[in-house]
């Protein structure tokens, strides 16, 4: 079975998530990017949904970076959800894939369309 951590700071986002998804894939959890990692170095997932703006509004963009550093993660692939564009009027979805800027190989705007969720992920792993 696939694996798919997911790294959001919103508890409902998690549960949504999960419920869309858990009855064809593992799934992990955690609150912010600390954890976030520390559950990543031990459970390998196959699949991070992860947001930007969690401890701080840059979390997500270091988490991701972070793991795409690391080969531990090679074969790991990044979908990010978030509302940040609508925050700061920057279009991410076009910079996704950027290894310097937003290294993900995935973008989504919350909230999120179950039907889309579901393609996406099953698109990337």
């Amino acid at each position: 079975m696939k694996k798919i951590l997911i790294i959001d700071d919103d508890s409902t986002i998690r549960d949504v998530i999960k419920a869309v998804l858990h009855s064809n894939y593992e799934i992990k959890e955690a609150s912010n990017k600390k954890e976030g990692l520390t559950i990543a170095n031990s459970f390998i997932p196959d699949l991070i949904i992860m947001d930007v703006m969690m401890e701080s509004i840059t979390s997500g963009f270091e988490a991701a970076r972070e793991i795409k550093k690391n080969k531990k993660f090679k074969n790991t692939k990044i979908l990010m959800l978030t509302n940040v564009d609508k925050e700061t009027k920057i279009d991410f979805k076009s910079e996704a894939g950027d290894d310097m800027w937003l290294p993900v190989d995935e973008y989504m705007v919350k909230p999120v369309d179950p039907k889309t969720l579901i393609l996406k992920v099953q698109n990337l792993i």
